[in-house]
């Protein structure tokens, strides 16, 4: 099967992957529970599309399951070894920089993974130092998996994470 296996040679013809989004309960589902995960890859691919791969898997290998991109001009700015999260969804070609989906919902529940550090500032504690770890959180850890971890962010303890729990979401 096509899946079984991590390829040895990333065929590089894309552009960025920007951002990653998390869907909701994507825990749970059939393919994270068989030690598989599926991933929506989008953009400037080859062949954009569903894709399922073991899990473990990374950016780069959900990429080369698509045919690859097509060019490699700014794959330097992006993490291509970064593990890959059941439900998630690769953009290939967004520029730097470029939120998916709405960080804020018609709640008014600011999505953590689409926001940008003026959106964390109009948190409660949050101000422009503590915005601006959030978002060296996310680039270097990608996409947060639970409001909990908001809590390994240097600065935020849990007076500031009860404050903003119900004003978030993943």
């Amino acid at each position: 099967m096509w899946w079984q296996g991590r390829p040895r040679e990333l065929v590089l013809a894309p552009e960025v992957i920007a951002s990653g989004a998390a869907i909701p309960g994507a825990m749970n589902s059939p393919a994270a529970v068989s030690g598989q995960v599926v991933v929506h890859v989008i953009g400037a691919v080859n062949n954009p599309g569903l894709v399922e791969l073991p899990a473990g898997s990374r950016i780069a290998d959900a990429i080369t399951a698509v045919g690859g991109a097509k060019t490699a001009k700014a794959l330097g700015s992006v993490n291509l070894a970064r593990v890959l999260i059941d439900g998630e969804q690769i953009v290939v070609g967004a520029q730097p920089g470029a939120v998916t989906g709405t960080p804020i919902d018609a709640n008014g529940v600011l999505n953590l993974n689409s926001a940008t550090e003026s959106d964390y500032e109009s948190l409660p504690g949050v101000g422009p130092v503590l915005a601006a770890r959030i978002m060296a959180w996310r680039m270097t850890n990608g996409v947060f998996r639970s409001i909990d971890e908001l809590g390994e962010v240097t600065g935020i303890g849990p007076s500031i994470l009860e404050q903003i729990r119900p004003l978030v979401r993943v």
